[in-house]
């Protein structure tokens, strides 16, 4: 009866625990492939994973924050799915290059065209990004997740300051410092191609001069062994002589 009463406790506790801890890994996120630097362009994932046993993830839903509109956005083709970019005019126009854009991206609406995302798989969704803003020290997206049974789940909610994680919480993609060069970041790229071109010269002469010297000691060693072997034939051609 105690066996089976702490096997049943154990069970209890174990469900607990992973019904405590599916959301953690349940969250559609965001992340950048490298890094999204303020001032910058970036290419971002939405990562969805599927949390569900017998439904599949067919439609996912981006909304770009409004407060912060971006003047570029470009999905990635996606083997699987159709993709629907979605504009809007903007209630207070943004600068871009020199020009004030009235018109921006405000939703990304990707639909499966077979299974989507299985249960126990996750997609990501990529999505080249910019310029990001220099005001803020992340953005907030909001997302809708679609299951083929119909039910919908909304990813909308922003995490508050000192507060715990809420149950749904929003995308959130954190921005890093401004980077020297500006959005393209040619400086540095320009930098580092220099410094990589140096090092290869560096290389090559070093390989140069090492192959020179293996050289010249090869032709070294090779001297020797004739030298001495002229001088070992001298002596035996003299006792030849000798003994004549």
């Amino acid at each position: 009866m105690k066996a089976s009463r702490l096997a049943a406790v154990g069970t209890v506790a174990a469900t607990a625990v992973l019904a405590l801890s599916a959301p953690a890994f349940a969250h559609v996120s965001v992340q950048p492939e490298g890094v999204a630097a303020k001032g910058s362009y970036a290419v971002v994932n939405f990562k969805v994973p599927n949390e569900r046993d017998n439904a599949s993830t067919t439609q996912v839903e981006v909304n770009l924050p409004a407060d912060h509109p971006l003047a570029s956005v470009m999905p990635q083709k996606l083997d699987g799915w159709t993709v629907k970019v979605t504009k809007s005019k903007l209630d207070k126009p943004v600068s871009a290059h020199g020009e004030k854009i009235s018109e921006a991206v405000t939703k990304v609406t990707w639909t499966a065209d077979g299974k989507g995302i299985e249960p126990g798989f996750f997609q990501k969704f990529p999505l080249s990004i910019g310029a990001l803003p220099e005001d803020t020290d992340s953005l907030v997206f909001k997302a809708v997740q679609t299951y083929s049974d119909k039910d919908v789940v909304r990813w909308i909610e922003p995490q508050k300051e000192g507060a715990e994680e809420p149950e749904h919480p929003a995308p959130t993609l954190a921005l890093s410092a401004a980077t020297e060069g500006g959005h393209h970041g040619s400086a540095a790229a320009e930098d580092a191609s220099h410094s990589e071109e140096a090092a290869e010269h560096t290389d090559e002469a070093a390989s140069a001069a090492d192959g020179s010297d293996t050289t010249a000691r090869v032709l070294g060693v090779v001297g020797i062994v004739v030298g001495l072997a002229g001088v070992a034939y001298g002596v035996l051609a003299g006792r030849r002589r000798t003994n004549a």
